[in-house]
């Protein structure tokens, strides 16, 4: 399935990512980072735990993996989003059985982004007195099928700053997840998952201290 037309889905894997429209950047100072991190705490954390996340200059990546059917179908329940507030998860889902094309769960979540990427935008425009799109027409997402590519682009997301020369090392980029990995401070993020994947963290810090260019190619190749 092509990345603009994939659907996201109840538990699932998702590289989101979306790049500044035109030669803008979607964060000028620090406390558009820290806001942006805010509204998607707000808007995405319901629907979404967080495997990984960079924000640069002019583009993101998050790493996502989509709540449970029965979570989602609780957000939408106690923010009145259901068709009617008495329906039960199966009359829900029997609204579009057998019709990904109509899944009101991947409506919901896109939903979610949309207005997530709408908030920021207009609080960033009305900060700058500026008008317009700040993010390229349609956020990408490419769907995670297997662990081996889950764990690569976990490396990709928090060596991006250093593949594109805004720092020599890893530990000179404060927007990303990486810091939160090797901390023990409370987080939004899966730190238990993650690091479980590398099995402990001594290993996390060493497989993102070999990773090469040419595997930094090869990864985005995947998603381009």
């Amino acid at each position: 399935m092509a990345v603009g037309t994939t659907h996201l889905l109840p538990n699932k894997f998702y590289h989101i990512y979306n790049h500044a429209n035109s030669d803008q950047n979607i964060f000028s100072e620090e406390s558009n980072y820290i806001y942006f991190l805010k509204k998607y705490k707000e808007y995405i954390s319901p629907i979404a735990d967080t495997y990984a996340y960079c924000l640069m200059p002019n583009h993101f990546h998050f790493l996502i993996r989509i709540k449970s059917e029965e979570t989602i179908f609780e957000f939408l329940k106690q923010n009145n989003k259901l068709p009617e507030p008495k329906m039960t998860l199966e009359e829900f889902e029997l609204l579009f059985k057998d019709n990904d094309a109509i899944n009101l769960f991947s409506l919901h979540i896109s939903k979610q982004f949309s207005n997530f990427f709408n908030g920021y935008t207009q609080a960033l425009n009305k900060q700058e007195s500026k008008k317009g799109s700040l993010f390229l027409h349609s956020f990408k997402r490419k769907e995670i099928e297997s662990t081996d590519y889950l764990k690569s682009l976990i490396l990709y997301i928090h060596l991006n700053p250093v593949r594109h020369g805004f720092v020599e090392k890893i530990t000179g980029w404060k927007y990303l997840s990486y810091h939160s990995f090797v901390s023990e401070q409370e987080t939004m993020l899966k730190r238990k998952e993650v690091i479980g994947l590398f099995e402990n963290v001594e290993n996390f810090k060493f497989s993102h201290e070999q990773i090469n260019q040419h595997v930094m190619n090869e990864i985005e190749s995947q998603f381009n």
